[in-house]
């Protein structure tokens, strides 16, 4: 018979240690810890063993999706929200979490939490008359003790709940300031709890700093169900809601809006947009498919080459990698032969979008060149394909859905891989097939 041992398990996370310590090493709560007598099987002495289930025993249930009212929305999140459903909203101040949560709140529901730690009741009021939402199940709660709110919601009993923000979020059982990293994680968990509990669905906004690790969302993304994340330059009016995280859907569907003084507007068709400012006839600009979930969307890739006087020319990139960049004007000075090393080279993808798919290389190669020979690309063409350090071209994801997004825009003719071609059943646009970026670039701008 084997001698009985002694642990210590956490009363609150059930996690077991060998000896005591001040704070449980698992779920970091404080004072947690007892001494528990174990057969040395079991840490989790004085609970029931779950019972285990074959897989082809368990029942799949359909997910009751709750719609938002927002298109873009709802795409990002894979059809809507589910009951018991965490999400975290995270994103730069100012850039519009709270506008937009509060629109999704708009649609009339079986009633709706509002929970504001930042922001007085009549703010929230004023924010929404600006936005023009009108719920008589829309309730506003301007409290910051986690108790305190759940205690609210165990009496409204709301389907749908929003906490604004979770860096202002506090529990009275802990002694850290509100915004802490215990606090912030613990709050999280005791959110998650309740929800699971009341079937209830949490939106939580967090702040994102410059590091992304003391606001919060990147100590809570393996805590909550979803994590989205809400994107924008904050010079540009669009914004993209990019799903980071998602239990209940897909990760691969963005969501793009348009900052107005009315609120966010969803942007349907973005392609249209993001070509609707661009000049034809002007050097150093080009077309390419950019694929962003299975959306495809067309953007203008616009460069600017002008001489250096310094020691160190400059490579500024707005909304492309840097690091991709500087591959690219090594493989156009030593493939194609383009002196580029005594050169400033500037690089803006219009419209404040941020791509980091391969796919955009031949575009964004055709642009530097286009500027640094002061040569038009046609502005009917698009650039499709990745760029080797070969050289070579080589074949994108979804060809198909790129061409047909740029025939639908009425380009005439697309430059692709040549072991792209064969993946393309019909196209109403002429297809040139390139092997390599030299190829590519004499399609583009002729001749040297």
């Amino acid at each position: 018979m084997k001698k009985p041992k002694t642990a210590y398990v956490c009363s609150e996370c059930g996690a077991s240690a060998l000896q005591w310590f001040g704070a449980c090493p698992s779920c970091g709560a404080a004072g947690t810890l007892t001494e528990t007598v174990t057969d040395g099987r079991s840490s989790r002495t004085g609970r029931e063993r779950a019972a285990t289930l074959a897989l082809s025993e368990v029942q799949p249930k359909d997910l009751e999706r709750i719609p938002t009212g927002i298109g873009e929305l709802d795409r990002a999140l894979g059809g809507g929200l589910v009951p018991g459903q965490v999400v975290l909203l995270g994103g730069d101040p100012g850039i519009g979490k709270s506008t937009l949560l509060l629109q999704a709140l708009s649609s009339p529901q079986e009633g709706v939490l509002y929970v504001t730690g930042e922001e007085s009741a009549q703010q929230i009021k004023l924010r929404s008359k600006r936005l023009k939402i009108e719920n008589p199940d829309l309730y506003i709660l301007a409290e910051t003790d986690l108790h305190s709110i759940i205690k609210t919601v165990k009496e409204i009993d709301p389907v749908l709940v929003v906490f604004d923000s979770i860096q202002t979020m506090g529990r009275s059982d802990f002694d850290n300031s509100p915004g802490t990293i215990t606090q912030i994680r613990e709050c999280t968990a005791l959110i998650l709890e309740e929800a699971k509990k009341a079937s209830f669905t949490a939106l939580i906004i967090g702040h994102v700093t410059k590091e992304g690790i003391i606001a919060g969302p990147k100590i809570l993304e393996h805590i909550v169900d979803t994590v989205i994340n809400f994107e924008g330059e904050s010079s540009s009016t669009y914004r993209i809601l990019r799903t980071q995280k998602n239990r209940f859907g897909s990760t691969n569907e963005i969501g793009i809006f348009e900052m107005h003084s009315t609120g966010l507007a969803e942007v349907t068709n973005p392609s249209s947009i993001f070509l609707s400012s661009r000049n034809l006839n002007t050097p150093g600009s080009s077309v390419t498919a950019s694929l962003e979930g299975t959306r495809p969307i067309l953007l203008e890739v616009q460069a600017l080459v002008t001489p250096s006087h310094y020691g160190n020319p400059q490579r500024i990139t707005t909304g492309f990698d840097y690091r991709r960049l500087s591959i690219l004007l090594a493989v156009l000075e030593k493939r194609a032969s383009l002196r580029l090393s005594a050169s400033n080279v500037f690089l803006n993808l219009a419209g404040g979008l941020r791509i980091d798919e391969p796919a955009i290389d031949l575009s964004v190669c055709c642009s530097i060149a286009s500027s640094l020979l002061d040569k038009v690309v046609d502005g009917n063409t698009v650039f499709i394909g990745e760029v080797g350090l070969g050289g070579e071209l080589r074949d994108v994801s979804s060809l198909d859905k790129r061409i047909y997004e740029a025939e639908k825009l009425g380009f005439k003719q697309a430059v692709i891989p040549a072991s792209g071609s064969k993946n393309i059943k019909t196209s109403g646009l002429k297809l040139i097939c390139s092997a390599n970026l030299t190829d590519a670039l004499r399609v583009a701008l002729g001749p040297k």
